[in-house]
């Protein structure tokens, strides 16, 4: 699969710009990238609204996946379509994923969903302390 931002771009039936392109190449190299974070990736160069209209271009599209950890900022990430989840560190705020162990599609079977006809998605966060942190702690 190509990393190339202007052929991920074209292939998601958007323009290739020169904003999206510093935006989804700075995502492809820094997963859960904040909007902060990633306009200090692009040095700046960018609005804060040229970069939340990109990142709104590439959500839609289906490029960038947006996750919003209770009490953390949102964050965005080029890991889409799979089925995986996220660990947060309550010290730092560092963000992992977390691959699904147990098949293709957990947690898509709930109790009731009354007044849904599918349900397609699950989203898990998990909580605790990175490495780096507990280090830091002893």
């Amino acid at each position: 699969m190509t990393t190339d931002p202007a052929v991920l771009l074209r292939g998601a039936g958007l323009r290739s710009t020169a904003p999206r392109r510093a935006v989804l190449q700075a995502l492809l190299t820094r997963p859960h990238s904040t909007a902060t974070d990633l306009s200090q990736a692009v040095g700046g160069q960018l609005s804060s609204q040229t970069i939340y209209n990109a990142l709104d271009d590439l959500t839609g599209s289906g490029l960038v996946r947006r996750i919003e950890p209770a009490g953390s900022p949102t964050r965005y990430e080029t890991r889409v379509g799979d089925n995986h989840h996220h660990v947060v560190c309550r010290s730092c705020g560092a963000v992992a994923d977390v691959d699904c162990a147990v098949g293709l599609a957990p947690c898509l079977t709930p109790g009731a969903a009354p007044g849904f006809a599918r349900i397609d998605e699950a989203e898990l966060t998990w909580w605790g302390t990175c490495t780096d942190c507990a280090l830091k702690q002893r």
